[in-house]
């Protein structure tokens, strides 16, 4: 037992006035004895011993309660066995991720979380929130009532890594007690087990009552006919989903073009509709009604208005005639010359320029190749089997750390689709593991760095891919004539030379995500000090654009913070339709990291946590007990004057 103020424990001396008063009331007497009263005298004998026996009660009790009354005042405490953490600086992380938007028992999750909060902390509690994307550093929830009652959800994941350094950053070399509210979807870290071997962390881990959703996933252009866009629209679901779900498409101006009923089989865990939509400039959302997560019910669309691509085609005429058969006047605008009449001054004006197996490739042209790749532009370069091997490592090297050997005289199969890459994104529903295989009978063997769109049988690459992630290049290792391929006679020549002619040709996507950085490229001409801004009635913002000739290339970076369909606008003139949706990575419920959780205490409440940490911090006073025994033993003399004679 330890005393805060030991120094009035001197007063235990004043113990010796209530000594003295009693040895000076028991001092002893001259008996006198008078006439022969034998009674009295028997009688005077039990009175005085039974006061002396009171005296030595009063005395007792009176030395207790002032010393009782004495320790009182010294306070005296036991020693908490936590007393180093006392200062400890309080962390509540908070997953505001969109899969808190899921209702348990008591609403949704977040919601009840923030109610915990505001309702358990006491006003003189200053703590530090910290969530994936609002900070709120040494305050007391109650004064930032509104801010937490207003706590948007996000797409952002709950990071804790991301998160605890955050926060160590703000306060180094800080004692800290850490309270985690989150609902575990998806939740991974490194930095918490480690974490937890130093300190105790506590865990508030809320749950749904269920992790059955559904979600629209992915919207694709699947077919294009003369009067209408075949639009295939993705939907998942994960748990039971036992009712149908009402689909409907909308449009900006609010008026339902669509609608559809989707009934999922009981190990059904994806459904695609297709919808006919008119082949014209179109804004609007695909919309289902689930009883579950409400973020991901929603998918932002966007269709162009379709307008034609300029390709320029260098090369024999006789060669060409397979590639006007998938590049048609109908969707593009098509020129075509051989290297003699090449107007050089006309190249800037193109989306696409295809190199179809000339023979002699001259410095000019690849000095004027590389230009407008490093501008944006798109490049398919077939080569020739008359071609110098040095003045295709002259072309490639420029473009990426490529290299080409001699030309070989050996036939080889093209056996692998790489159906990840983008050219092929919506070309096919399921993977082809067995095809006829398409050959060539002579090959120039390329090596460096190069992404395989179509490969040999010995991984090497038929049709590869470079991009400084302004242009790209699409480049093919051998000739395809048909004196020396069968590739023309392959199905996989259609999508494949239709999809790089458009391949970032300024044609909008049907959608973009949010958080991924995305790319555009717009056809249109602004000065130098001009910018692009994307906006719709409610947010606006200025993306990250670079001005390549007619074209201006822009980067969407982590915006805009919010879902919706957009305009690009230049000088207040519409330049482009754009829609932006959230990621679909908080969508399924059941991804919940369980192992995450035996790193902690789980709790119910914030208040738990507080109880404990008062409980094993704060030390234990005892003057109450002893202001009580004061009392108690006041009340015993009482007692004793009125019943001990």
């Amino acid at each position: 037992m330890q005393f805060k103020h030991p120094e009035i424990l001197y007063f235990l001396f004043l113990l010796v006035i209530p000594i003295l008063v009693h040895l000076f009331q028991l001092r002893r007497f001259k008996k006198e004895y008078f006439t022969n009263v034998k009674l009295l005298k028997e009688l005077q004998s039990q009175t005085r011993k039974s006061s002396t026996i009171k005296k030595w009660l009063l005395l007792t009790t009176r030395l207790l309660l002032l010393a009782a009354l004495i320790l009182a005042f010294a306070q005296p405490f036991l020693t908490a066995k936590n007393a180093d953490a006392k200062n400890n600086e309080l962390m509540i992380l908070v997953d505001n991720s969109f899969s808190m938007q899921a209702k348990g028992s008591e609403g949704e999750l977040l919601k009840k979380s923030i109610q915990d909060i505001l309702e358990n902390i006491p006003e003189e509690q200053i703590v530090s929130i910290v969530t994936p994307t609002e900070s709120f550093w040494d305050v007391n929830p109650k004064s930032i009532f509104k801010e937490l009652q207003n706590l948007k959800y996000t797409f952002y994941a709950f990071q804790p890594d991301y998160l605890l350094s955050q926060i160590e950053n703000k306060k180094p070399n800080t004692a800290k007690d850490y309270i985690f509210i989150t609902d575990g979807v998806q939740v991974i870290s490194k930095k918490v087990p480690e974490l937890s071997q130093k300190s105790t962390l506590y865990g508030i881990f809320p749950k749904t009552e269920s992790t059955a959703n559904c979600s629209i996933d992915n919207i694709t252009v699947s077919n294009t006919s003369d009067n209408f866009y075949e639009v295939t629209f993705s939907i998942s679901k994960t748990g039971t989903v036992t009712n149908n779900l009402l689909f409907s498409i909308v449009s900006d101006a609010n008026e339902t073009v669509a609608k559809s009923t989707i009934t999922f089989g009981e190990d059904e865990k994806k459904k695609d509709i297709k919808i006919n939509i008119p082949k014209k400039a179109f804004k609007g959302k695909a919309i289902i009604e689930d009883n579950s997560l409400p973020y991901d019910n929603t998918f932002y669309f966007s269709l162009d208005k379709p307008k034609k691509l300029n390709v320029l085609i260098i090369g024999s005429p006789e060669k060409n005639n397979f590639i006007h058969k998938i590049i048609t006047p109908e969707e593009f605008q098509i020129a075509e010359t051989t290297l003699e009449q090449l107007d050089f001054s006309s190249i800037e004006q193109q989306h696409t320029i295809i190199i179809n197996e000339i023979e002699n490739i001259t410095p000019s042209l690849i000095n004027t190749l590389i230009g407008f790749y490093e501008k944006g532009g798109n490049l398919i370069i077939i080569p020739s089997e008359k071609n110098k091997v040095q003045n295709l490592n002259t072309l490639f090297s420029k473009l990426s750390n490529l290299k080409v050997s001699e030309l070989q005289q050996n036939e080889k199969l093209i056996t692998e689709i790489h159906f990840e890459h983008p050219l092929y994104k919506s070309v096919f529903e399921k993977k082809i593991s067995s095809f006829q295989y398409p050959n060539v009978q002579q090959y120039f063997p390329i090596s460096g760095s190069i992404s395989n769109i179509l490969s040999f049988e010995d991984q090497s690459p038929f049709l590869g891919w470079v991009t400084n992630k302004k242009g790209n290049a699409f480049i093919f290792s051998a000739p395809i004539n048909k004196k020396l391929s069968n590739f023309q006679n392959s199905p996989l020549i259609v999508p494949t030379f239709y999809n790089m002619a458009q391949y970032n040709s300024g044609t909008a996507q049907t959608y973009y995500t949010i958080g991924k950085n995305e790319q555009l490229f717009i056809d249109t001409n602004i000065g130098k000090d001009q910018v692009l801004s994307v906006q719709n009635d409610s947010y606006r913002f200025i993306p990250f654009q670079q001005i390549l000739n007619s074209k201006v290339k822009i980067s969407f970076g982590d915006y805009p913070e919010q879902a919706g369909n957009y305009v690009i606008v230049h000088n207040q003139d519409t330049v482009a339709n754009v829609s932006f949706n959230y990621p679909r990575t908080e969508s399924n419920l059941q991804e919940i990291n369980s192992s995450f959780f035996d790193n902690f205490t789980k709790i119910n409440s914030v208040t738990t946590a507080l109880d404990e940490f008062h409980s094993e911090r704060n030390d234990t006073g005892l003057w109450k007990w002893f202001i009580i025994a004061t009392l108690l033993l006041l009340f015993i003399e009482l007692l004793i004057q009125k019943f001990v004679k």
